[in-house]
């Protein structure tokens, strides 16, 4: 009797462990691409493409509770400011609206800094209402047309980068990137997870043609 239940077992059992086998071989396949991946956003992100182009758009990043700009913002803003200084571009767009807590825009903190860094205020133009890399292609892409600008430079954080020139390109705007000053070693590897997420979410995005410009963790 005993040994008749465990025969009918055998089929369910063998096809249990298929089942394990296959979904172990796909999670290390998942795990392989997501240490690429990850390589990759690094590697690209420590390339400088800086050219000659008709703007430069820093890509938003928070403010401190002070409501200054926060030290990713600093370091884009000024790394844009030095092209700007090398002549790469006679104008500078910075991009992000407003953060839950906060009264100003991520625009504006942009602005500060190009200005303490010898930038003009008329070579400064403000785009305040994105609140994703998305809408940050989007609504500049807007300034962009009514100002007669073609092309870009995007500064951002490094491990920003691949995923920016995906959807500014997607968005239509000719760009090159440039990085700046590498942040600390943690920011950065936490930074790099982050963006291997969006980076996921952007594919299936992109694959099912979703309308969504905005998550609040992409």
């Amino acid at each position: 009797m005993f040994a008749d239940r465990d025969h009918r077992q055998m089929p369910k059992r063998n096809l249990l462990m298929k089942i394990v086998r296959i979904l172990l071989v796909i999670g290390l396949v998942w795990l392989a691409v997501v240490l690429v991946l990850g390589v990759v956003v690094i590697v690209y992100g420590e390339t400088d493409n800086a050219s000659p182009s008709d703007t430069i758009i820093v890509l938003g990043s928070g403010l401190r509770r002070d409501n200054q700009p926060g030290p990713s913002l600093t370091r884009r803003s000024r790394h844009a400011a030095s092209l700007y200084a090398q002549g790469m571009a006679e104008t500078i767009i910075c991009t992000g609206g407003l953060t839950a807590g906060r009264n100003r825009s991520e625009a504006s903190g942009c602005a500060e800094v190009l200005m303490a860094n010898g930038v003009p205020e008329s070579a400064i133009l403000l785009e305040e209402r994105s609140r994703s890399t998305e809408e940050n292609a989007l609504f500049s892409h807007e300034i962009m047309r009514a100002n007669g600008l073609t092309n870009a430079i995007i500064v951002s954080d490094g491990y920003h980068l691949l995923r920016a020139q995906w959807i500014f390109t997607q968005e239509g705007i000719p760009v090159v990137t440039s990085p700046a000053v590498t942040p600390p070693i943690m920011t950065l590897f936490i930074s790099t997870a982050r963006e291997i997420l969006a980076l996921h979410w952007q594919l299936v995005k992109t694959v099912l043609n979703l309308p969504f410009t905005y998550v609040p963790v992409m």
